[in-house]
């Protein structure tokens, strides 16, 4: 029923999820993660979760999961809300310390909840920036989502968050002031920076032309940062843009004066540029503009989580971007359909084994038989590298370090 250490179960709150059961295969546990709670709905609606156990044992009622550790994994679904999942969370959450679970870790790759990092009042989140009287009026009549969410699930029983690239110090400064134990936010800058330097997403590298890493706005600098130290370059190949925003929807960008590398340097290059999530794609659109305009010769987009939305899709299709690199910590954009026309200039890094290795470190677990590469790339054949994916595939398998497991 457990790994095979016997200390920790891994479950979901979809029975069907597929991250969540890759999570479970990765972590070496025998049974489906479906076999071993009961997603059961009341005919009032009410969701009520139970751990599955043998009717006919009456020996340790309320006591079965005694020393455990448990672990939600959960992500966004098709057929259920995010507000759907966030209280699956927590009765999930409650079920397991109800029935003696000594911890609750949640697994949660795009943490919900958790872009309201501010509210109304001063001492509503932690900022790096003097907040004026229209940040404040933003939020005015708004419940402080984040800080609730997570007072929420540390009521719930949750000890623990395991998340990935959330861009937010107020969240994470909050999370871990209410959890009763850590916040663990997760970088892919190493996941990202091992497939630049691995795949022909970016041929400058290898060609010697020159490779400059950018951030679109103040925001994703140190993600960038993170990337650029992974791929150690000088720090003249880093380009920061500044945005001015002027509606909901339309935005401005320019480089920053501050910017290590000067628009000048741009021309001839191949540039990819670095965010944690894509909602309109307004902001990418008009920073990678701005390079193809000052020379670059390729434009690479890597976003952490991508919201396959119409209005991204629309935007984000602009010749501008020669390619978007994403995860499938929202695992719809791995269905054809929800990367529309953007398939034939789509990949996506599956993170399920990198995330594994992630959890069983963090629970002092073996990763030893975690051999290979952390993460497997799903492509469209109608990507113009397709093919040389497939080349890529062969390639590593044969050196025996796959960054791409089959």
């Amino acid at each position: 029923m457990i790994t095979s250490d016997n200390s920790v179960l891994i479950i979901g709150t979809e029975s069907d999820n597929p991250f969540a059961i890759d999570i479970g295969v990765f972590c070496r546990q025998a049974v489906d993660i479906a076999d071993i709670l009961s997603l059961k709905t009341f005919a009032n609606s009410e969701f009520c979760p139970r751990f599955i156990s043998d009717e006919s044992d009456m020996s340790n009622i309320g006591c079965k999961l005694n020393g455990l550790t448990v672990a939600i994994v959960t992500t966004a679904s098709n057929t259920l809300s995010r507000n759907e999942l966030a209280m699956r969370n927590m009765l999930v959450a409650r079920a397991a310390k109800d029935n003696g679970a000594e911890r609750v870790v949640l697994v949660e790759p795009d943490l919900f909840f958790s872009a309201q990092d501010r509210g109304p009042l001063p001492e509503h989140g932690h900022v790096e920036f003097d907040r004026a009287e229209n940040d404040y009026k933003k939020f005015d009549g708004q419940p402080f989502t984040s800080r609730f969410y997570g007072q929420a699930l540390a009521l719930a029983g949750v000890d623990s968050v395991i998340t990935v690239h959330n861009h937010s110090r107020s969240v994470e400064k909050l999370f871990s002031d209410v959890l009763p134990d850590v916040f663990v936010n997760l970088s892919p800058a190493e996941v990202f920076a091992h497939y630049i330097r691995n795949s022909d997403v970016t041929p400058s590298l290898h060609s010697g032309d020159g490779l400059l890493v950018c951030a679109p706005d103040a925001g994703a600098r140190k993600f960038a940062r993170q990337v650029h130290e992974h791929l150690g370059m000088s720090s003249a190949d880093l380009l920061y843009f500044r945005k001015q925003r002027k509606d909901e929807r339309n935005v401005s960008s320019f480089v920053d004066p501050e910017s290590p590398c000067p628009l000048e340097s741009i021309a001839g290059k191949d540039v990819v540029v670095f965010d944690d999530m894509v909602r309109t794609g307004n902001t990418i659109r008009e920073c990678c503009k701005l390079l193809k305009e000052a020379g670059a010769k390729r434009v690479v987009f890597f976003v952490t989580h991508f919201y396959s939305s119409p209005e991204v899709r629309e935007c984000l299709n602009s010749p501008a971007l020669d390619e978007i690199v994403t995860t499938n910590t929202l695992p719809s954009i791995l269905n054809r359909d929800m990367q529309g026309r953007l398939r034939r200039k789509l990949t996506v890094l599956k993170l399920e084994k990198w995330i594994s290795r992630h959890v069983l470190q963090y629970l002092n677990l073996d990763t030893n038989h975690l051999t290979g590469g952390d993460y497997t790339v799903d492509m469209s054949s109608k990507n113009p590298r397709w093919m040389s994916l497939a080349n890529m595939r062969v390639r590593l398998l044969t050196e025996g370090n796959p960054a791409v497991d089959e």
